[in-house]
C-alpha cells in the first residue's frame, strides 16, 4: 500500500498557549476510500522530511487550513515545513498534491501573487471544465507562470482552482475532495492518478 505524507494545519488554542497539529477526520476516511496509508507529518520541517526518507515515503498532500503568513496567516512552522516539502518533493522528484491552501503554498513557492477574492467561501462553482467543486477559501491568483500550468479555472470569476507543474508530478487544486459524502469518484480517480495507487 502506497504510504503518502499529508501535512496538518496549526490550530492555536490562546487559553492554555498550545499550538497544535490537526487534522479533520473525513481526511483518514479519503485516504482508506483511496487505498493509500496516510503519514500525518508535524509541522517541523527537519522531522517532516526525515520521516519522507526514513519511511520512504511515496507522495506528499500538503492539505487545507491556515493562511499564509504573507496573507495574515499566523502558523510559520507549517508554511517553513510545507515549502522545505516542495523543494524535497521536486529534488527528488516525488508526486505531490496541494488542496486548497496547499495549491496557494505551491503558487506561493513558485513566485504567483495571491489576492483577496469574493464568493469563495462555504459554496459551490462551476468551472471551465465543465465540473462543479466545493470552494472554502478568502485567498486565490488570477495569473499563474512557469513552471505552473493552468488546468481549471472558476468559470465565473475567472481564479485559478487548478494548476499542474509542467515537468512533474505536482498538481493543486482549490476544491476539498475529502469534504463530499459520499467521496466523489472523480477525485479518487484523481488521487490514484497522482500518486499511482
Amino acid at each position: 500500500m502506497k504510504r503518502i505524507g499529508m501535512t496538518q494545519r496549526v490550530e492555536i488554542i490562546s487559553s492554555i498557549g498550545e499550538r497544535r497539529n490537526a487534522l479533520s477526520q473525513e481526511w483518514s476516511a479519503f485516504a482508506k476510500e483511496c487505498d493509500f496509508l496516510p503519514i500525518f507529518l508535524p509541522n517541523d520541517k527537519k522531522l517532516a522530511v526525515q520521516m519522507m526518507e526514513e519511511l520512504k515515503l511515496d507522495g506528499i498532500l500538503l492539505t487545507g487550513g491556515n493562511d499564509l503568513i504573507p496573507y495574515g496567516g499566523d502558523a510559520l512552522e507549517r508554511d517553513e515545513t510545507e515549502e522545505y516539502l516542495i523543494a524535497y518533493a521536486l529534488k527528488n522528484e516525488i508526486p505531490l498534491l496541494g488542496v486548497c491552501r496547499g495549491m496557494q503554498m505551491i503558487l506561493n513557492y513558485f513566485g504567483v501573487p495571491l489576492q483577496k477574492i469574493e464568493g469563495h467561501v462555504r459554496t459551490e462553482h462551476e468551472l471551465d471544465t465543465g465540473d462543479l467543486v466545493n470552494s472554502y477559501h478568502s485567498f486565490g491568483a488570477i495569473s499563474c507562470q512557469e513552471p505552473l500550468v493552468i488546468k481549471a479555472i472558476c468559470k465565473e470569476d475567472k481564479v485559478i482552482e487548478m494548476v499542474k507543474h509542467r515537468k512533474q508530478e505536482m498538481y493543486g487544486i482549490m476544491w476539498h475532495p475529502e469534504r463530499y459524502h459520499p467521496f466523489r469518484k472523480s477525485d479518487i480517480m484523481f488521487m490514484k492518478k497522482i500518486f499511482q495507487i
